[in-house]
């Protein structure tokens, strides 16, 4: 039931844990797009396959310094679910601390996660 996903998915980022998130909840082919992606961060808007959202993962946490990150919901929707993340964070390159507040939507299907989609502010 994608409910109990979503609310383990939110249990794990809360926690902290989103190696574990990834790994517990995610299909293998699953896909993740982003509104946008960073300039020169020579990263792609979609990533697809369970290791390519991992290393996507693997660069915003070696980019960004988190001081705090607030996790809300989920607020489930049939075969989806939304979360809000509130973050403040430091991007490394510019050394420039910065609010974020972003949405995503995660469709389930069979169990697992096969997709998740963020929505965000771009300037």
């Amino acid at each position: 039931m994608s409910s109990d996903i979503a609310k383990k998915y939110v249990e794990l980022c809360q926690a902290g844990q989103f190696d574990a998130c990834l790994d517990q909840l995610f299909a293998a082919d699953a896909v993740s797009v982003e509104a946008g992606v960073a300039p020169g961060s020579g990263m792609e808007r979609t990533a697809t396959g369970l290791e390519s959202i991992k290393a996507k993962g693997k660069w915003w946490a070696e980019n960004h310094e988190v001081h705090k990150i607030e996790v809300n919901g989920p607020y489930p929707h049939d075969d989806r679910f939304i979360v809000r993340f509130v973050m403040d964070v430091t991007i490394k390159q510019h050394n420039k601390r910065v609010s974020m507040d972003e949405v995503g939507l995660f469709t389930v299907k069979d169990g697992k996660i096969i997709k998740e989609e963020f929505f965000y502010g771009m300037g």
